[in-house]
């Protein structure tokens, strides 16, 4: 029989969810500067790169013929179609750090994180809400990479994924950076004692 001591650690798996332009990229990566040793599950994804987007760093952009292999091969532990481009989360990536007793923080939509939960039911889920859809729409907006066509189906589809925050463990209003950085960093600190 093996100890507590002596059986080895098994990571845990973060998720964070939110609509389109409610701050779900800064807070992950505000919580990687305060968790260093956390790993980050870059998304693989077919869309264009925006200005300050870089490969392997924000995203590994791959083209749709390479994602659709992918799809049929099993690499991807979660994907989706969304505004006609593929998002996915490589299963090799999870398995490995997870088995090797690293903790993973995934920046991943609704219907990413139902897929996931079927293969790690125990993953810790959070949902950033915006204060409010007139906010969203702001921050939409201010963003200045999509055109109105483009916001509304964002904010369209922003309402759909809001519906669904009951099915995460937290939810948190994204109304202040800094405090919804530092309630996120708490929740997280619980799990990883």
């Amino acid at each position: 029989m093996i100890s507590k001591e002596m059986k080895p650690k098994h990571g845990h798996l973060f998720i964070i969810s939110a609509p389109s332009g409610a701050g779900k990229t800064t807070i992950a990566k505000a919580v990687l500067q305060k968790f260093t040793d956390m790993c980050y599950s870059i998304s693989f994804t077919t869309r264009k790169p925006r200005a300050e987007e870089r490969d392997g760093v924000d995203y590994h952009f791959i083209s749709k013929q390479d994602f659709k292999k992918g799809i049929k091969k099993a690499r991807w532990a979660e994907w989706a179609e969304v505004y006609g481009n593929y998002y996915g989360t490589s299963a090799e990536f999870l398995e490995k750090k997870l088995s090797s007793g690293c903790d993973i923080l995934l920046d991943i939509d609704v219907q990413g994180t139902l897929q996931i939960l079927k293969y790690h039911p125990d993953s810790v889920t959070v949902f950033i809400l915006p204060p409010s859809i007139n906010a969203l729409r702001k921050r939409l907006e201010m963003r200045g990479s999509d055109s109105q066509t483009v916001i509304e189906k964002r904010l369209i589809n922003a309402k759909k994924e809001i519906a669904q925050k009951k099915m995460y463990r937290h939810v948190i209003v994204n109304d202040e950076l800094s405090a919804a950085i530092d309630e996120i960093c708490a929740i997280f600190d619980k799990y990883r004692q």
